[in-house]
């Protein structure tokens, strides 16, 4: 953090609480594990807040006597061997429509919306064209999950990725592609306030309203690593204008604005999208600093979906062709995770950590509908506020360990790579090999119809009232031509100079 910035700029959290543990989860399988075992010691409540859930899939291999293997029908079990439970799920009602069709979804949903202790809501307080698409699972306001993974079929993973893995498989025992995810769990009063944000969306999603729960009982799931503890979390939220008829929320936009700014030396993130313009020009002004930091981004290959390909990748390649102009000192790269025999691994975390003091993760992706569209949560854990100073050793591991798994070599190797090379990016190509590793991204060529698409984000608007807008205001790269005009303007003022001195 630069000398004269304070670690908390006004409008970039809605609440700054205690986690009194917390940690990053990695991959599915982990946090259905992790999720499984927090839901057998809920006492009074349990709160799935989340963009889809999959009634169909399997938490875990290992399960206690009696217990089912699907996830509708533990919830279920839940309720029936503790009288005291109540179960609440809200997920977003657009989303929903699909899972009806979900073979015997129907029937385990009808099940749910029977039993007079599961309650069920779909979220249709957002702005239209918006959707609602937090990962927010809250056991008994004292321990919470908040990050990028959805408790839906085909996310199942491990670490590992292993090509041909036959656990990774859909409910129906169709194989899918290797999936990286990741997640936060947190105890304590950062998990009460999340507990707080999601009976308020509960409740303007037409449910009634909920009182706190004060069950002060240890719901920390056995065998999870606590990897912080006493540490300040900040929660930061987007909702567009409109959204339950309130005002526009950007706390996670000035988030991540904020923290490109202050970065010194190095900004790792992961994102299933690269398609911000605002995010696309905080990095621009990073690029043209003589001692700005390295930017490492970690994408999947190509999205996923019809509509996806078209609009993300097309406007990342956008951006990041503008950015290259900008990049005269080689400090930005992107890179796509794979296995061992060449399959592309998809991320679909949402993550970022900088300068080793921070660590940032939630919902929301890199691109313009997580940033003023869609309703998203996130939470940073900053090593520079006071209290958090232990923290930052613990973030850096974590980067480390993050680099690890997509290059296929220890955390140790990363970090001696690291300090060794004095660079986040001379590291990663030092360590890039064949097979399981990290691959740079290549621009690919551009359809016309693809190019004007993204330039004028029809498929990825900034808020609900450029959905129908017209594209006259200099769509995507709007922001970043002053940038690469400038820089047109620099070079042949340099190279005048230099003519004028021969």
């Amino acid at each position: 953090m630069r000398d004269n910035e304070s670690p908390d700029p006004p409008n970039l959290f809605w609440r700054r609480e205690t986690a009194t543990r917390a940690g990053l989860i990695v991959d599915a399988g982990a946090y259905f594990e992790a999720g499984r075992k927090a839901m057998l010691k809920a006492r009074k409540r349990i709160m799935l807040i989340g963009w889809d859930f999959d009634a169909r899939i399997a938490l875990s291999d290992e399960r206690l006597p009696g217990e089912p293997r699907t996830l509708g029908e533990f919830v279920l079990w839940l309720v029936k061997r503790n009288p005291e439970l109540e179960v609440f799920l809200l997920r977003w009602n657009i989303g929903a429509l699909k899972a009806l069709f979900r073979g015997t979804t129907i029937f385990t949903l009808m099940r749910w919306m029977a039993h007079p202790r599961i309650h069920t809501r779909l979220d249709g307080a957002s702005t239209l064209g918006a959707s609602h698409h937090h990962k927010i699972v809250v056991i008994d306001d004292c321990l919470a999950f908040c990050g990028g993974i959805d408790m839906t079929s085909n996310r199942w993973d491990t670490p590992e990725h292993r090509d041909g893995d036959p656990r990774r498989v859909g409910p129906d025992g169709s194989p899918y592609a290797p999936w990286h995810d990741t997640t936060s769990i947190l105890e304590g009063p950062v998990a009460q306030a999340l507990g707080e944000l999601s009976r308020k969306r509960w409740q303007a999603a037409g449910g009634h309203a909920l009182e706190p729960v004060d069950c002060g009982v240890d719901c920390w799931p056995e065998g999870v690593e606590a990897q912080f503890r006493n540490v300040s979390v900040a929660i930061s939220r987007s909702r567009p204008e409109g959204d339950d008829g309130g005002p526009p929320v950007r706390e996670i936009e000035a988030t991540y604005l904020a923290l490109i700014a202050r970065a010194r030396k190095y900004i790792y993130a992961e994102s299933q999208y690269f398609a911000s313009r605002r995010i696309a020009e905080a990095i621009a002004h990073r690029l043209e600093e003589a001692d700005g930091p390295e930017i490492v981004l970690v994408n999947p290959f190509k999205s996923q979906g019809w509509l996806e390909p078209v609009a993300m990748d097309t406007a990342r390649a956008r951006l990041y062709a503008a950015l290259e102009h900008l990049d005269c000192h080689a400090r930005l790269r992107i890179y796509h995770p794979f296995t061992q025999a060449g399959e592309p691994i998809y991320v679909h975390a949402k993550m970022m950590i900088v300068d080793d003091e921070v660590l940032h993760v939630g919902s929301s992706n890199m691109n313009n509908r997580s940033m003023r569209l869609d309703t998203e949560c996130d939470v940073t854990l900053d090593a520079a506020v006071p209290g958090n100073e232990s923290a930052a050793p613990t973030i850096r591991a974590l980067r480390d360990r993050l680099l690890a798994e997509h290059l296929g070599v220890t955390a140790e190797a990363v970090a001696a790579a690291v300090d060794g090379k004095g660079s986040l990016i001379a590291a990663v190509e030092a360590l890039r090999g064949q097979g399981r590793s990290l691959r740079p991204y290549e621009i690919l060529d551009l359809h016309e119809v693809e190019t004007w698409l993204a330039d004028n984000q029809v498929l990825d608007p900034e808020g609900p009232g450029e959905i129908f807008e017209a594209t006259s205001k200099g769509g995507l790269l709007r922001g970043l031509r002053r940038h690469l005009h400038t820089h047109a303007d620099r070079m042949r003022h340099r190279l005048h100079k230099h003519r004028s001195r021969a």
